[in-house]
């Protein structure tokens, strides 16, 4: 029983120190990530992509458009069956165009790391992909209107596991606008377009650099994402 004990209380250091986020880091971005063009993949999901991308670029009288420097569409591996779903991009995300970097994207890699996942064994998106003003989260108005770009990224991916990261993902894919807190850590069998997949919630990297106490929850959520992967039988190797 005390070696038991012992093993959970190590792998859980482990944890911490992969995700410990009080480090110095620079102000500015720093594009350390592989930028994803979405070639990668050849055929009709690739041309299914750069259409969604262009639609997306295309719309029109969109407040977080005209006040965003950049698309903010992917980045990761579109053959993969593992998909990151976040709120929205960043000051630094809008300046690279690119979802998680700097602080938030170092934090989401590490845990990434802790169950032996990186960006190139997951796909990752936001619900919106433009920048919402002074990094607020996209009002109700905004989810419905990137809505169907969202389904149609997830169709055009169909991964078997979806990672909600923060209420705005949850509510957006599920419709539930419960706290995280209250939802996190359950699986949810769901039809997104003609995608069945299998989804949960957790924290969003933001908020555990806020609150890393509640970090060891996001904990139990990567492990039960880690036996996910191993019950579906999904390859994460390159």
């Amino acid at each position: 029983m005390i070696k038991k004990i012992n093993t959970k209380f190590i792998k859980l250091i482990k944890y911490y120190n992969l995700i410990n986020h009080n480090l110095i880091y620079e102000n500015e971005a720093i594009n350390r990530y592989k930028i994803n063009s979405n070639l990668a993949v050849r055929g009709s999901k690739a041309k299914d992509l750069r259409e969604l991308k262009q639609l997306i670029a295309n719309i029109k009288n969109c407040e977080l458009k005209k006040n965003s420097k950049n698309i903010v569409f992917s980045d990761g591996n579109p053959k993969a069956k593992i998909m990151i779903v976040g709120e929205g991009p960043g000051a630094n995300e809008d300046l690279e165009g690119v979802p998680f970097i700097g602080r938030t994207g170092d934090l989401l890699d590490k845990m990434l790391s802790s169950i032996g996942l990186d960006r190139d064994s997951v796909y990752i998106t936001n619900v919106v992909n433009y920048r919402p003003p002074e990094n607020r989260n996209p009002t109700d108005e905004e989810i419905a209107r990137y809505l169907p770009y969202l389904v149609t990224h997830i169709e055009t991916i169909d991964p078997k596991i979806i990672i909600l990261l923060g209420s705005s993902a949850l509510k957006a894919i599920t419709g539930n606008d419960q706290a995280i807190s209250d939802v996190r850590g359950k699986w949810i069998n769901i039809k997104i377009g003609k995608c069945n997949t299998s989804v949960i919630a957790s924290f969003h990297p933001a908020f555990l650099m806020r609150q890393p106490d509640q970090k060891k929850l996001s904990w139990i959520d990567l492990k039960m994402i880690k036996k996910k992967i191993l019950d579906l039988k999904i390859n994460v190797e390159k």
